[in-house]
């Protein structure tokens, strides 16, 4: 009989990102002690807080957020020190995670979602108020220019005046309502931290963690996005009417805005 050679099991996927992670902290460290730069310069720089910034260094999985979230921080981290971020970002394996959804307000069965499954119903769901706000615009459109102008000023023949009459008061006109600079203006006030992304117009403009009383201020033209890590923690104030939670804690939520919201 022959002996089987006994062949080590698997790494999990969890074990893989917890090596890979190790690996590429313990490089940005050496290039960041190498160029004398410190841990709270690049917390300033790049706005991420200082101990996430330590436990990359130090390869500890379990201080960190969700694995896509740590690939935009190594990114960050990366660029920070004039590295190619995109390529220490795609180094980081994110693997294939497992959610657990809790029944809430209705009865929902017991399942387990993969985050694929829900970007592709993010999708989905942008698509499809792409398409109703387009559809909602041009009927307005077509609307408006069917409509007869009817706000065109008109000629009044002027009285002659009479000496014994009362004298009358002139009319005035109020001045036009003061417009804001873009169609879409948002104002974001964190009350707890939460990551943070920003797309306008199609580009990216912000991605990063805000902290706790932090409030910062994002315009667009057509379209603006905004996804947040923790969205219990984010009050969105649009284009200065009433401030509204963006959703529920911990909970990861994209919302788009355009000018006909």
């Amino acid at each position: 009989m022959f002996s089987e050679k006994q062949q080590a099991p698997p790494m999990t996927p969890q074990q893989q990102q917890v090596d890979k992670l190790k690996e590429i902290g313990s490089q940005m460290r050496q290039i960041r002690e190498e160029k004398s730069i410190s841990i709270d310069e690049i917390a300033t720089k790049t706005r991420i807080q200082a101990r996430l910034l330590v436990a990359i260094e130090e390869g500890n999985l379990d201080h960190l957020p969700e694995p896509v979230y740590v690939q935009g921080l190594i990114k960050q981290f990366a660029e920070a020190l004039g590295l190619n971020g995109r390529e220490y970002a795609e180094a980081f394996p994110i693997g294939r995670q497992t959610y657990t959804i809790e029944p809430s307000w209705r009865q929902l069965p017991a399942a387990q979602l993969r985050p694929l499954h829900l970007y592709l119903f993010y999708i989905l769901l942008i698509v499809a108020s792409v398409s109703g706000l387009s559809y909602l615009v041009e009927s307005h459109t077509t609307q408006e220019n069917a409509e007869p102008q009817t706000n065109q000023e008109q000629i009044v023949e002027k009285p002659i005046e009479d000496n014994n009459s009362p004298p009358q008061l002139a009319s005035t006109t109020p001045p036009p309502e003061k417009t804001q600079e873009h169609p879409i203006e948002i104002k974001v006030s964190i009350k707890k931290d939460s990551w943070v992304r920003v797309t306008s117009d199609g580009e990216e403009i912000y991605e990063g963690i805000l902290a706790t009383g932090e409030t910062q201020k994002w315009t667009g033209e057509e379209k603006l996005t905004l996804r947040a890590g923790n969205a219990g923690g984010v009050v969105v104030e649009y284009n200065q009417q009433s401030p509204t939670v963006l959703g529920e804690s911990g909970e990861v939520k994209q919302v788009t805005y355009s000018p006909s919201n």
